[in-house]
């Protein structure tokens, strides 16, 4: 008897539908032939906790800390025994066994240790599954790999596991042991993701708190050209004050100006052309659906993924989501007009879209170099009756089909115009573009372009027609929202002041992977860390005092973005995992000894005087002030004439 052990109950479903003959259900498992596909539920087997080790470690204290286990144990999750003694029971009559989990480091994980607890001694073969319709899954059946090939993978999951079990179990009991000698009752939660998520947050919050506006002006001019108008803005020379983004910090010299500008006449000084040319962006992994969804519909991550496992699992119309790759697999290119054609065959939009793809493009999604274990997020084929389905289904599956029919339209051609008149010796600037060929970009936008610049040549004259002074304000940064905090984890570089850990993640930088940054983010909410305000995400007091009460290596992203890379580097080149769990240790006991009491009683006063605050200041106020974005964006005053 040939054993096949999926993941969970849908992918075992799909592989026995797969196989010849009829399909019957018995205890736990389905028999196809020769063959029966058993399933785990998620993972069915834990990490011990520390009273497995010893029974003394029953009783929280600081000075059993650092925990550290000898030999790791694995035990059955509570509600898993009774599938764990089916998966048992069937492998002693197997004579080969098939480990069928997600193409993900999870998904090697959770099948493999049942197995490997379980005391297999045979060979196993992998059946890797993307598409849960049935001629996917019976390819599949037909290129069984060994599943040695992913020992690499197993062990990158396995030491993830333990890192964090260690990083969760031993700064957990210091901080809320810490915690009570504080005043403060219950648990303070510290994990190796979660906890530099949330200092992102607490940072971004206090930025935002900390901010002091100040105005700036701005002066433009509208100018008659030869072949139409234009608006330019002044451009102060540094003898004037400018802050050190170059916005002019006083009034008065573009008042100034602006009263000898009408009808003043100047010339075209300066004038630079180029045509750029855009291809249509990837398709989507997980987290980069995730950003989009919740820009254009307003969706949660976690809300995203949930959407897309009922895609994947119920409606079998996407391939695996839990994907962080952008890129197709060359052999699906030949089936993609088929396979598009199938899928968007029912929906108007949908129809229109294909109408214009161009099967004979090519671009460059399409490179086996760049696939590992699973493919960006891609329509399946079957067809996708979107009437039957929620409407954020529908929503969410569109973008995915939006973005893989994009890799067969043209690229966006434009051209750029950048102009510098001379005015009364002082210098201003315009700026435009001009569509050439749309390209891919109505299938991302129903947007009119802003009109392009009228065609000039240097040196030609211009008149100011009118002018005017704009009093402005610089502004915060905006509040993470789920959109904006998965584009964080996503590209933690950005975050890191150390100019040689920021050359290293740019290479692989992020914080959790795209199976885990929805969960992290709704872990952090319901631990009472984060609150949704609206879209938005803001730290609560126990958020912020956490943060504040812990060493600033353990609230920031790089080393966990840095453990990260080590995982890679075990899963992709088969480093051995010892010096990854070597080094944790040694910075966990580093960490453990900055366990401070009066640190973290200040830490939460502090942060319940500034929410106080803030709350104070919303109430004078009368309502609370909303960021939009970065200090370089502004806030206008009424305009005064000039």
């Amino acid at each position: 008897m040939r054993l096949i052990i999926a993941e969970k109950p849908s992918l075992a479903r799909a592989i026995a539908d797969a196989l010849p003959g009829g399909v019957r259900r018995e205890d736990g498992a389905l028999h196809a032939g020769d063959s029966v596909v058993t399933w785990c539920l998620g993972h069915l087997l834990e990490q011990a906790p520390p009273d497995a080790y010893d029974p003394v470690y029953k009783q929280w204290r600081l000075d059993h800390l650092p925990i550290l286990p000898s030999r790791w144990q694995l035990i059955p999750r509570p509600k898993a025994r009774g599938q764990l003694a089916t998966i048992r029971k069937l492998l002693k009559q197997a004579r080969e066994v098939v480990h069928a989990g997600d193409p993900d480091r999870e998904g090697q994980l959770l099948v493999q240790e049942v197995i490997e607890h379980l005391g297999w001694k045979g060979p196993v073969a992998r059946l890797l599954i993307s598409d849960l319709n049935r001629p996917a899954v019976q390819r599949a059946l037909a290129r069984l790999e060994d599943n040695a090939r992913y020992q690499p993978l197993y062990r990158a999951a396995e030491s993830r596991a333990r890192a964090d079990w260690l990083y969760g179990i031993n700064l957990t009991r210091a901080w809320t042991l810490t915690g009570r000698q504080a005043g403060h009752d219950g648990v303070l939660s510290v994990g190796r993701v979660q906890t530099p998520v949330l200092g992102l947050v607490v940072r971004r919050d206090a930025e935002i708190r900390d901010f002091r506006p100040y105005p700036f002006y701005v002066l433009w001019a509208d100018l008659a050209v030869a072949n139409g108008q234009l608006r330019a803005w002044w451009q102060p020379a540094e003898n004037h004050r400018l802050d050190d983004q170059g916005r002019l910090l006083e009034r008065a010299p573009a008042e100034a100006l602006a009263a000898r500008l009408p009808g003043a006449e100047g010339r075209l000084t300066a004038l630079e052309t180029r045509q750029k040319r855009q291809a249509a962006p990837l398709p989507y992994s997980l987290s980069a659906l995730q950003v989009d969804a919740a820009r254009r519909f307003g969706l949660s991550a976690q809300a995203v993924l949930d959407i897309c496992q009922r895609l994947y699992e119920r409606h079998k119309l996407i391939t695996y989501p839990r994907s962080d790759c952008r890129y197709l697999p060359e052999e699906h290119l030949a089936q993609a007009h088929a396979t598009l054609s199938s899928a968007c065959g029912q929906d108007e939009t949908l129809r229109e879209w294909f109408a214009g793809a161009d099967f004979t493009l090519r671009s460059k999604a399409w490179d086996d170099r760049k696939v590992g274990a699973h493919h960006a997020l891609a329509p399946t084929g079957k067809p996708a009756e979107l009437e039957r389905l929620e409407r954020a289904e529908a929503d969410v599956f569109r973008l995915i089909a939006r973005n893989v029919l994009a890799q067969f339209y043209p690229p966006l051609i434009a051209r750029e115009v950048k102009a510098e008149f001379t005015i009364l010796d002082e210098r201003f600037r315009a700026s435009g573009q001009e569509l050439l060929q749309p390209g891919w970009k109505p299938l991302f936008t129903t947007r009119e372009e802003a009109p392009p610049l009228p065609a000039m040549r240097e040196g030609e004259p211009c008149r100011v027609e009118a002018c005017s002074v704009e009093d402005r304000e610089t502004r915060p940064p905006e509040p993470f929202t789920d959109a904006s905090l998965i584009k964080a984890m996503m590209n933690i570089a950005r975050y890191v002041d150390d100019p040689e850990v920021k050359r290293t993640l740019r290479e692989h930088d992020g914080l959790g992977t795209e199976a885990t940054r929805a969960g992290i983010i709704e872990t952090l909410i319901e631990r009472g860390y984060l609150v949704r305000q609206n879209k938005t995400l803001r730290a609560t007091r126990l958020g912020s005092g956490l943060i504040a009460s812990l060493p600033e290596a353990a609230s920031r992203p790089e080393r966990t973005a840095l453990w990260e890379q080590r995982l890679a580097g075990i899963a992709e080149r088969n480093d051995d995992p010892a010096p990854f769990l070597t080094a944790l240790i040694e910075d966990l006991r580093q960490l453990l000894g900055s366990a401070d009491a009066g640190r973290l009683r200040q830490a939460m006063a502090t942060a319940q005087g500034e929410a106080a605050s803030v709350a104070k200041r919303r109430a004078a106020s009368g309502k609370g002030r909303r960021g939009r974005s970065a200090p370089s964006r502004a806030r206008r005053r009424p305009k005064r004439s000039a």
